[in-house]
């Protein structure tokens, strides 16, 4: 066999697997662990049992499993098979499979009977199912099976969080590399204006002008391949051919695009799908686009849109490496060297950021939450899967999983998919397959039932259909019917609310075509669509917006359809609650699914008590706006010890203690604008507060005249204001408790001429010049020359006294 970079460190990782159990190795890419370390560990006899590697694709895992038999001079299906949705080949001491049948294989049996050892190549891709399936695979291996032989392998892992969850697991590093690869950068960025598509297409035909040998492009998607194809088309030298790789290509097209040239140079166009454990032949060159489609899951909306992404350092390594696994190899990156700094070091872990619904039920199955995850699923998205599955009937109200949730975990399938097939029977076995594919007709309206059509051979719209797609649909279909029974028949749109009825869309009022769901969210749909005038609908597919989601698959559903389906979930509710828009309380009764309002009707009769509950809202919207009179007893509330806290934000937050039995007969903005709070604060206090308070802060000063006068509490000090006569003969100014009383004199006219805290000190002293500017101003009123002896008054002379 030919000698590859990861030989040299073979020995140590077989004495790390015997004397441990565990390892973790890091090998840079095109090193050859994939092939070389499966048949190491069957060399050296480490286990009797089965060896199991984990690929992170269908592609990948077949293409391993045939490189791994022909080191044996074998065929897939001897010493070496694989295993995978739909094509298995098994082998009877090594089996490659995808990643998704290691969780099926522990679940059905948590021992692991017959299985040896467990690999988890090119882990650092952290798929969910990757690391659904190391936590119970290392779970088994604690309780059930400590002989299990657990190996982790990537190429650009941080591989000491991964080797701490694996108790300390010792550390294998391979360094060397097949071949070296010169890295490229952009002398400057591309511009923001210019098109990903085309700058790539530049760059790669700079590559093929300076370089020899295949190119290997990585690109986000499709769309880009498809675009990127065409602008190369007739654009690259004679000998070059395009070949386009990526997941929903017909597995033949695949092969064509990793299989060596017969002639000329092969230019390979893929997704991210070639970063791993993939050899293509004659790969010397590798252009990078720097872009990655990841799925990103808001559980607030709860769904999953798919956002391009510049790619982190981890990966622009791995892509790269591509280069250099058949010769030394140039890689071309489309961004300068100062973009590369600020790349993030590796890909966030799609347990971060993905729909868990089919990892929660997974747990459900395995009956505990106990698990060690090399990242923790966020609690919030957890939640909210586990909400959709109660929901299906997946888990009981204590979040234990039933008998159908059993069902639905069987199926190769998202758990929203699983149970419409369960209730809906093979019937719906077309629209599963097609709900878990790409969309097989590109630009066509949103209706699902021309996709239905489109698989009968009967669709000729608009659009362009996709033959792989389709094909791919067509070949699921018969097996995700298999066992099912012959339910009783449902309209498609009844088969995709049973998967998503949380996305019954009823059209708002208005000329637009907006819809409100049944789980609150909003969506729209192109007005120019034809199923814009749609009254309810089924939106199978959105693009993720958390504000208003744009609708790119749905189907029609009547209100009749609905009713037959859920006429369980549907019932009338009393609505009593407060209008942010109208400022009124708005008594309704509605006739709900969800937040579908299919019915709605004035209640006339809605109880005093209900509409004063709602009104409480409408309170903290418009503020308590206290009357004079309210904020002066708020004030002297405040300064009385030992009595309820009466300030503006204590109140706001016990409205139903204080205000709500005081409510009667408000119902809006203006009745509350007239509404006077002091008899509701009064009412606060009992007989012996209300005592204290009258001694520790009186609401009224009484003058010499025996005259009422409001004491105000707003202020540094508690004040009075009254005419400067009304006080002659006070000589001991007047005070609460033992503060000074704020006193504001005011001429006959009713002007201020004195702020003061000492009335006896004013007599003394400014007085006397207050006295000689107001004589003349006001000469019909008494101005004494000793105010401490006159007697206070509100009356003036007669005219000609």
């Amino acid at each position: 066999m030919t000698a590859l970079p990861i030989d040299p460190v073979l020995p140590e990782l077989m004495d790390a697997l015997t004397s441990v159990g565990c390892a973790v190795l890091q090998a840079p890419p095109g090193a050859g662990k994939t092939t070389r370390v499966p048949l190491a560990m069957l060399d050296a006899g480490l286990t009797t049992g089965k060896i199991i590697m984990l690929e992170p694709r269908r592609l990948a895992a077949r293409a391993a499993a045939e490189r791994l038999a022909e080191g044996l001079n074998e065929k897939p299906g001897q010493t070496v098979g694989y295993r995978m949705r739909g094509d298995n080949r098994p082998g009877e001491r090594i089996e490659v499979v995808t990643e998704g049948i290691l969780t099926r294989m522990i679940q059905s049996d948590p021992e692991l009977k017959g299985i040896g050892a467990i690999i988890f190549d090119e882990f650092h891709e952290r798929s969910l199912n990757a690391d659904l399936g190391l936590a119970l695979t290392w779970e088994s291996r604690s309780v059930l099976r400590p002989d299990l032989l657990v190996l982790v392998m990537s190429a650009t892992l941080d591989a000491a969080p991964v080797a701490a969850m694996l108790d300390n697991a010792p550390v294998i590093t391979s360094e060397g590399r097949s071949f070296p690869v010169t890295t490229h950068f952009l002398d400057r960025a591309v511009p923001k204006t210019q098109r990903l598509e085309h700058a790539t297409a530049d760059l790669v035909a700079s590559a093929v002008a300076e370089t020899g040998g295949g190119v290997l492009v990585f690109l986000p998607g499709e769309g880009e391949i498809r675009r990127t194809a065409a602008l190369l088309s007739g654009h690259l030298p004679a000998d070059c051919t395009i070949r386009p790789l990526y997941g929903a290509l017909p597995f033949a097209e695949q092969r064509k695009a990793i299989a060596p040239p017969k002639e000329g140079r092969k230019i390979v166009l893929s997704t991210s799908i070639a970063e791993t454990s993939l050899t293509i032949e004659d790969i010397r060159v590798v252009v990078d686009a720097g872009r990655a489609r990841r799925a990103r899951f808001d559980a607030g909306s709860g769904m999953s849109r798919l956002v391009t992404e510049r790619v982190s350092k981890a990966e622009a390594t791995q892509r790269a490496g591509r280069a250099g696994r058949v010769a030394p190899g140039d890689a071309y990156c489309l961004w300068t060297k100062g973009e590369h700094g600020a790349l993030p070091a590796f890909a966030p872990a799609e347990i971060e950021a993905a729909d868990l619904a089919g990892l929660a039920l997974e747990l459900a199955v395995w009956g505990s939450d106990d698990l060690a995850f090399l990242t923790p699923p966020p609690e919030g998205a957890l939640a909210e899967a586990r909400a959709l599955l109660h929901g299906l009937g997946a888990l009981d109200a204590t979040g234990r999983i039933t008998a159908h949730g059993r069902a639905l975990a069987a199926l190769p399938l998202h758990p929203r998919l699983a149970h419409m097939l369960q209730i809906a029977g093979k019937a719906a076995a077309p629209l599963a397959a097609l709900l878990a594919t790409r969309d097989p007709l590109r630009g066509a309206p949103v209706d699902l039932a021309l996709r239905i059509a489109a698989l009968k051979g009967r669709y000729d719209g608009p659009g362009t259909a996709h033959p792989a797609a389709l094909s791919q649909i067509k070949s699921e279909t018969p097996r995700l019917a298999k066992g099912l029974p012959d339910a009783a028949p449902l309209s498609l749109g009844q088969q995709a609310a049973l998967a998503y009825p949380d996305r019954v869309g009823l059209r708002r009022k208005g000329d637009d075509p907006r819809y409100v769901l049944s789980g609150g969210k909003g969506a729209v749909i192109d007005a120019a669509d034809p199923m814009a005038g749609a009254r309810l609908i089924v939106a199978t597919d959105l693009d993720g917006d958390t504000r208003e989601a744009r609708i790119r698959q749905a189907v029609t559903l009547t209100e009749r359809e609905l009713r037959d389906l859920f006429g369980d979930q549907i019932v009338w509710a009393d609505i009593c609650e407060w209008s942010k828009r109208d400022r009124k309380v708005l008594t309704r009764q509605q006739e709900r699914f969800g937040a579908l309002v299919l019915d709605d009707r004035q209640w006339s009769d809605a109880p005093d008590q209900a509409v004063a509950t709602a009104m409480l809202e409408g309170v903290r919207q418009l503020g308590l706006r206290p009357s004079p009179a309210a904020a002066r007893f708020q004030a002297r509330v405040a300064l009385a010890d030992g009595l309820p806290a009466m300030d503006d934000a204590t109140l706001l937050d016990t409205l139903e203690d204080w205000l709500l039995p005081h409510l009667h007969g408000v119902r809006n903005a203006d009745d509350w604008k007239r509404f006077d709070l002091l008899p509701a604060l009064r009412a606060m206090l009992d007989w012996e507060q209300t005592q204290r308070l009258d001694r520790a802060a009186p609401a009224h000063f009484e003058t010499p005249l025996g005259r009422k006068i409001p004491i105000d509490y707003d202020g540094e000090a508690p004040g009075i204001t009254l005419r400067l006569q009304e006080m002659f003969g006070v000589t001991v100014h007047p005070q609460v408790g033992r503060t000074p009383l704020r006193v504001t004199l005011l001429s006959p006219g009713q002007k201020p001429v004195q702020v003061t805290q000492d009335i006896v000190g004013f007599w003394a002293s400014s007085y006397a010049d207050v006295r000689r500017d107001m004589r003349g101003r006001y000469p019909r009123h008494p101005w004494p020359e000793d105010p401490t002896q006159a007697d206070p008054t509100l009356r003036a002379k007669p005219r000609g006294t």
